[in-house]
């Protein structure tokens, strides 16, 4: 059974520039140069623009819905410019619907520049970064917030540093898998609702809800706080996806994967997720296989496959006829 067949993808269409300065500022030191009304105006695209073209003139290729980066290469066109040309260029920059400003290097715009921008009710930032990284990090920003979302229902822990997914029927222990796990010194990422996040390309990040955060619900004890129990150290608030594990009960006229050699993946928001399908039964110990689960994923991304491994061996003996299981006893009769 496919328990993430009816997945619904989501992901903001905007986000307001009041709450853009308020993460930047936070997270990168981005500062309000001057007042005004425009954190009310929407961001509708991920990526930035560099006006330098527009600035000379060029408007037919303008990216104006975007953020606008004004580093060192705007600011000295702009004073190279006679007053009279440096204000015809701004009033007709300023004419498209643009969402914000942010310089660069610690430069502040003219008053020229800040009267044009309060009277269209544009926010104006800047930042002490050089440009190439006031880029990487607002741009790393906005693909984080315009990126594509689902919710899964399972459970998600670090598990020696590799991120299991667990998913199943409602009721399969998946929260006391993930209890056990936390037990045993490993990391809770979410439980019962898990937020999967694409980033970049073929990276796929887990994360709770705001509101459940790190509780758990126990069937028969109810809600518990993991932090709260085990401490920091039982929790982690993101993680990267990197195998998704698939409960199911056993069932004998099933074909369960036995060698390893066959490799499944599940596609999540256009990222193939290696994908483990174990049968469990009362008293199979679901935990360690777990921890072996991520252990072998770790083998296998360092370049040891032991079912690879296994089958070479087989093919060496066949060929090699002559092979004695063991070459040699030695002088011990136990």
């Amino acid at each position: 059974m496919n328990y993430l067949k009816n997945l619904v993808e989501f992901q903001k269409d905007s986000i307001d520039v009041g709450f853009f300065y308020e993460s930047c500022h936070r997270l990168f030191g981005l500062n309000l140069v001057a007042e005004n009304d425009g954190f009310l105006k929407k961001i509708k695209d991920r990526s930035i623009h560099r006006p330098g073209l527009a600035l000379a003139g060029f408007l037919e290729l303008f990216s104006y819905n975007r953020v606008q980066i004004f580093g060192n290469t705007e600011i000295r066109f702009l004073h190279s410019l006679t007053r009279e040309k440096r204000l015809e260029a701004l009033k007709k920059f300023f004419e498209y619907d643009i969402p914000c400003i942010v310089f660069s290097n610690g430069h502040v715009p003219d008053d020229d520049f800040q009267s044009i921008a309060r009277e269209k009710k544009v926010s104006i930032f800047n930042s002490n970064l050089p440009t190439t990284k006031v880029v990487y990090f607002l741009s790393d920003f906005l693909d984080d917030q315009f990126a594509p979302q689902v919710t899964i229902h399972g459970s998600f822990v670090d598990v020696y540093g590799i991120g299991l997914l667990f998913v199943g029927r409602s009721g399969i222990g998946k929260s006391e898998i993930a209890l056990d796990l936390v037990e045993r010194g490993h990391r809770l990422v979410a439980d019962d609702l898990v937020f999967a996040t694409r980033k970049g390309e073929g990276v796929l990040m887990g994360s709770g809800s705001k509101l459940m955060k790190h509780f758990m619900e126990i069937r028969g004890l109810g809600l518990i706080n993991v932090e709260k129990i085990f401490g920091v150290r039982a929790i982690r608030y993101q993680k990267r996806i990197e195998v998704l594990v698939v409960l199911e009960e056993w069932d004998a006229n099933k074909e369960y994967t036995r060698t390893g050699l066959e490799q499944i993946s599940t596609n999540i928001l256009g990222v193939n997720i290696p994908t483990v399908i174990l049968p469990i039964f009362p008293g199979k110990n679901v935990t360690v296989i777990a921890e072996i689960i991520a252990l072998n994923y770790l083998l296998k991304h360092y370049g040891y496959d032991a079912a690879v491994d296994m089958k070479n061996r087989i093919e060496r003996g066949i060929k090699d006829k002559s092979e004695r299981i063991i070459d040699y006893f030695e002088h011990d009769f136990e």
